[in-house]
């Protein structure tokens, strides 16, 4: 009967799309681990180079899915697309700098408060009006920052904190850039237009910060954009068959494949005023990204 295999498609798909949000952010904690495990042996901007080259094959099998080869790179936004590109690389390399010296867990929690700097800067960027629910969302998250920096006034053990709040910050203005773009370009097109950049301008940096990988770590590298590429294309598959409100709590599964990464490779362990800023961190997150449905799918 029509009616039945209607309920039973719209039934299927939300699952499969649970799934493959799972499966995308055991992807990018891979991509953390892997780069936790080198980042004190290169440059952060050769880190995100490489992240970048070796995630060019997916962004563009990503793109080639809504678009012909001849029209691949049309746009009437391509200077905001170099725009995000440049910020998104930014956002990249500050979280790569970071990594190396900030418990896996932490580093993870510390980059999703991006979430909570669009709060900030959006009212400002585009205008938006301020919304009571969300800000109360935000305070509450920065509380949770707070918990889990946790301020001594030691300066190197901020500088771990300080690099990934920055890198957040970064990745807000990467996410309110995607809304001047989104109404008219593909998932597909932004995400291409990012990592092409990214490889080129990153490339380009190559000769100021540069250390010849091992063969072991270049394959490394290799398999970090290659987990960073398929779990793009597992989350922007996801969203297509399953709204923010649904996948937003499982986002952030990657909290907890990073927290058991962190314990089994480096015995690192989760305090319990770290473990209860997570909880505040990811609970306000989640509330904000139910509420104005960013464009989380892109945003990677």
């Amino acid at each position: 009967m029509p009616v039945a295999t209607t309920t039973t498609r719209t039934a299927h798909f939300p699952l499969r799309s649970v799934a493959q949000m799972i499966a995308s952010m055991f992807c990018f904690a891979i991509v953390d681990a892997l780069a936790k495990a080198i980042t004190a042996h290169y440059p952060a901007n050769e880190i995100t180079f490489f992240r970048m080259l070796f995630g060019l094959a997916p962004a563009l099998i990503l793109a080639l899915r809504a678009r012909s080869p001849r029209n691949l790179l049309r746009s009437r936004h391509w200077r905001v697309h170099i725009e995000r590109a440049v910020v998104l690389m930014a956002a990249l390399g500050l979280f790569f700098a970071g990594l190396r010296y900030v418990p896996l867990s932490e580093a993870v929690a510390l980059a999703y408060t991006e979430k909570l700097f669009v709060i900030v800067l959006a009212p400002l960027v585009l205008n938006e009006k301020w919304r009571g629910r969300d800000a109360l969302a935000a305070v509450i998250g920065f509380a949770g920052i707070l918990l889990v920096v946790r301020p001594t006034g030691v300066a190197s053990g901020l500088l771990g904190p300080a690099l990934l709040l920055a890198s957040a910050v970064f990745g807000a203005i990467s996410i309110i850039q995607i809304k001047r773009v989104g109404a008219t370009d593909e998932p597909g097109l932004i995400v291409l237009y990012s990592t092409l950049i990214g490889t080129l301008v990153t490339g380009a940096s190559l000769f100021f910060a540069w250390q010849t990988p091992t063969p072991v770590h270049l394959g490394i590298l290799l398999l970090l954009g290659v987990a960073a590429g398929t779990g793009q294309l597992l989350m922007t598959s996801a969203f297509r068959h399953a709204d923010t409100g649904t996948l937003a709590p499982y986002s952030y599964t990657s909290i907890v494949w990073a927290t058991l990464f962190g314990y089994v490779v480096w015995g690192e362990s989760v305090s319990m005023l770290s473990l209860a800023g997570i909880v505040l961190i990811v609970g306000s997150s989640i509330a904000i990204a139910i509420r104005r449905k960013e464009p989380e799918a892109l945003n990677v």
